[in-house]
């Protein structure tokens, strides 16, 4: 191409094969040349309507499942924001010319989502192959041999079918027992003596999407807290058993740390004897109620967010490094230090709350700072709450999402 801008409507409907377009309620939006040639329908009885008035099941037929396992189909992608590949189904069609009839057909179905920057589904894309002539062309005659081969299209059918719902269970079994694990990892933490905290944590949407993500805080000696969080790569139960690990270990570290940046070094060199523990982020502040001081350092994390009083959002950027392990070589963490007056509040947050697909982060940074401004005059837990309502995507997040607000 030499900057010709690209007609996508006309590439739609030249593609091959049968494409429609789907609305979340499942009425048709579009649909390409070859779906509406192969489906016998114009584009005035198919676009705006319902899915299942235009394609019901047979009802001279009380064993056809078509039109039922093709809805199931579509929930499934709405609801997890993933493609989902049908086995072979058989779905008559009553004849255009001949209300009443029903003509045998053989489709092969797949649906995909179309997400916006927000990862809501706004569109299903409805993929058929039609797979009737197919059949047809092995020379099978009506009669017998014909009803042997539908038995056995329906039997491959309901076993693919079993096999997907048995994938599903155990998908969702695990996503519960990856969620059990984070909860009993992420306990609420015990009062801070001097400050008032607030910790969240909202998992990722989806069967798979549990993440891990974690928070924590500790209290130090000498009028001083640290609060850390952090964000394992990968999803599932490996990274929430990964997650458990690296929270128990910078929480000792910090410890006896001198101070933030060599809690990181120490999570740095444990989280290379931990499998999955490498490209770790991770970022954690020590506060000195003393001296009135935050001292912070960051592990590839997004930067901490101090709300003043005033409503001035400062993000705690002066000390960021590479994630955990990323370096061949150990190499001391940057940390850098800033004031606080009484009153203020620190946000710490993984980036779930503020990344967007096809967006700058900076984008979701300007969103936060602009919740907190507006927001700064409640306390910290109902400052937490509001953050996730108005920056989480309604339909919730494709990424897990851990937040701690501490009043100073």
């Amino acid at each position: 191409m030499t900057g010709q801008e690209i007609d996508y409507r006309a590439v739609f409907h030249a593609l091959p094969g049968m494409v429609a377009l789907l609305t979340p309620d499942l009425a048709y939006a579009d649909a390409n040349d070859d779906f509406l040639r192969l489906s016998g329908r114009t584009r005035e009885q198919l676009i705006g309507r319902y899915l299942f008035d235009v394609f019901p099941d047979n009802p001279n037929d009380p064993t056809a499942t078509g039109a039922r396992n093709l809805e199931a189909s579509l929930r499934r992608v709405l609801a997890s924001g993933e493609r989902d590949t049908m086995a072979l189904q058989r779905y008559d069609v009553e004849s255009v010319a001949r209300p009443g009839e029903w003509e045998e057909r053989y489709w092969s179905p797949v649906n995909a989502p179309v997400l916006d920057d927000e990862g809501r589904t706004v569109l299903l894309v409805h993929r058929v192959e039609e797979i009737t002539q197919l059949i047809r062309a092995h020379g099978l005659p009506e009669g017998n041999r014909a009803r042997v081969l539908e038995a056995e299209l329906y039997t491959r059918a309901r076993e693919l079918q079993e096999v997907n719902e048995r994938l599903r269970e155990a998908h969702a079994r695990e996503r519960e027992v990856a969620l059990a694990l984070q909860e009993a990892m992420l306990p609420a933490p015990r009062p801070l003596e001097r400050h008032h905290a607030a910790v969240r944590y909202r998992p990722a949407i989806g069967a798979l999407n549990v993440c891990g993500d974690w928070y924590d805080l500790v209290e130090l000696p000498g009028d001083r807290v640290a609060v850390a969080v952090g964000d394992v790569v990968g999803h599932g139960l490996a990274a929430a058993g990964v997650m458990g690990q690296l929270r128990s270990a910078l929480s000792a570290a910090s410890r006896v740390a001198t101070g933030p940046a060599q809690a990181l070094e120490v999570l740095g060199l444990y989280a290379r004897s931990v499998d999955g523990g490498e490209s770790t982020t991770a970022a954690t502040a020590f506060i000195d109620s003393s001296t009135r001081t935050i001292t912070y350092s960051s592990a590839g994390h997004p930067p901490p967010a101090l709300l003043r009083r005033d409503g001035t959002v400062e993000f705690l950027d002066r000390a960021t490094d590479p994630p955990l392990g990323a370096r061949p070589e150990h190499q001391p963490r940057p940390e850098a230090v800033t004031r606080f007056a009484e009153g203020d509040m620190l946000a710490l947050y993984t980036d779930g709350l503020v990344e967007r697909r096809r967006e700058d982060i900076d984008t979701g940074l300007d969103r936060l700072a602009h919740v907190l401004a507006t927001h700064r005059s409640a306390d910290p837990d109902v400052l937490a709450d509001t953050v996730l309502t108005e920056l989480l995507p309604p339909g919730g997040a494709t990424d897990d999402t851990a937040l701690v607000v501490i009043r100073l």
